[in-house]
């Protein structure tokens, strides 16, 4: 068996293939693995930081390939690319520079001579990682997971093997140790029976729904730490206080970044029923100026979906909340020319029990809905199994947060678009998953927090 790309912008397949791992060679990197453990937990916070730097100059001099295997595997746009090898460059040196302090041991006065909390790592970490953003979402397991001196072992997207490969071998040119960071080619569910082999200490992922409850499972069944950053359907809501021309330019870049194919993504526009119509206009407007084409091509602002069976889903959605209500201002469909390219499209009249209002959206597709009091608004927002993020958009940053408080979101950003940031803890609530990602929460998320008490 092989994994071979299918370039999202024409529709055929790419030139290499990557054999995948039989029995034999996925039993030799776990062997590799377990064996890399004692010695890489016993290196210094300094030795593990000098190594994180210097991936982050790899990454730095490999920018510019990183991008066009990005456009070329899953459709990205490559100065939407080039962005992301920068952020993984930025999250690596951010954990060498602090990662020690997060992890510090923390002293506790109490009936002992001397009592303290240490964080140890625990061991060989499973990491079942997304193609949407191929190099990001692993980079921001892999740098604090690492940090704190553990192993990791990557079962990327299927139709992303060259990430896969291109990330490995960054760690292997910064110095790692052999066994300390290695990619398996294997499928969804060879990945969720190896979180039952002993040798794997832990397993994280982001993903879909269903891989996220399987592997859930078998974590459960071997008793092991997972972390889930799953699905989203973040709502973008705007006040009649707002700024209304900002929160529109800025509702254009949340919802269509990466082609629209992110779980952060503002997906439901929740619209203050008195600046509905301008704001509705002036996004319209903004959408219609954006350039859709070859991702390899610099100015290119929105490309392909990264399969086809992606592509018809989403279209499949629109159409059902069309013929249900939905009014389309701009889009609506599939663009006539080769590769999986939907237009840029804005459904205004959705409401609650339409697709595009209950279901993730995963495209640049924006639905538009309204509301007139704050409480209606908030009922919106959490009308949603999901619970990843939210962007609140008003003039009076009190009642902004105010109203924080009450949205079920892992993030609320007030006036500025929901991201994701190495400094801040990321992750969601509901069925948008459990545990976090960076921040001093996220290297924690993979050690034992021990009590040490001395008598």
């Amino acid at each position: 068996m092989e994994y071979r790309a299918i370039d999202p912008a024409t529709g055929t397949p790419a030139a290499r293939a990557y054999a995948a791992d039989d029995e034999a060679a996925l039993e030799r990197k776990l062997q590799r693995a377990a064996a890399a453990v004692p010695a890489w937990r016993q290196t210094t916070f300094e030795a593990r930081a000098a190594l994180l730097r210097r991936a982050a100059e790899t990454l730095d001099a490999r920018r510019a390939d990183s991008a066009r295997l990005m456009a070329e595997e899953m459709g990205k746009p490559v100065a939407q690319g080039l962005a992301e090898s920068d952020k993984c460059a930025w999250v690596c040196r951010y954990y060498a520079d602090h990662g020690a302090a997060h992890l510090a041991p923390e002293a506790i006065a109490t009936d002992a001579s001397t009592s303290f909390v240490r964080c140890d790592p625990l061991g060989v970490v499973l990491a079942v990682m997304p193609w949407n953003f191929p190099f990001w979402q692993v980079f921001r397991f892999a740098a604090p997971a690492l940090m704190a001196g553990n192993v990791g072992l990557l079962k990327h997207a299927s139709n992303v093997p060259g990430c896969a490969v291109a990330i490995e071998e960054v760690f292997r040119a910064a110095g790692l140790p052999e066994g300390c960071f290695q990619a398996l080619l294997i499928g969804g569910a060879r990945a969720e029976r190896l979180v039952g082999d002993p040798r794997i200490a832990a397993a994280t992922l982001t993903g879909s729904e269903p891989a996220g409850m399987a592997v859930a499972a078998a974590a459960g069944r071997a008793l092991k730490k997972v972390v889930l950053e799953l699905g989203g359907s973040d709502p973008f809501v705007v006040f009649e206080d707002a700024d209304v021309e900002r929160a529109a330019e800025v509702a254009v870049t949340a919802r269509m970044i990466n082609s629209g194919q992110s779980c952060i993504a503002a997906k439901r526009f929740l619209l203050h029923s008195s600046i509905a119509e301008p704001f509705a206009r002036r996004m319209v407007e903004r959408v219609r100026a954006l350039r859709v084409g070859d991702p390899l091509d610099p100015a290119t602002e929105v490309g392909p979906l990264a399969r086809e069976d992606l592509l018809a889903e989403l279209n499949q959605q629109v159409a059902e909340s069309l013929a249900e209500g939905a009014r389309c201002l701009i889009g609506g469909g599939r663009l006539d020319r080769p590769g999986f390219f939907y237009a840029p499209t804005v459904l205004d009249g959705v409401f609650p029990g339409l697709p595009v209002a209950d279901e993730e959206t995963f495209g640049p597709v924006a639905a538009l809905l309204t509301f007139d009091s704050d409480d209606e608004a908030v009922e919106l927002a959490n009308g949603t199994p999901f619970g990843l993020g939210a962007s609140l958009w008003t003039g009076d940053r009190a009642r902004g947060q105010r109203l924080a408080e009450a949205i079920e979101a892992g993030s609320v950003f007030i006036n500025g678009m929901v991201k994701s940031d190495p400094r801040l803890p990321f992750g969601g609530v509901k069925r948008s998953g459990f545990g976090r990602e960076l921040g001093r929460e996220g290297i924690r998320e993979f050690v034992n927090v021990k009590t040490v008490w001395v008598g």
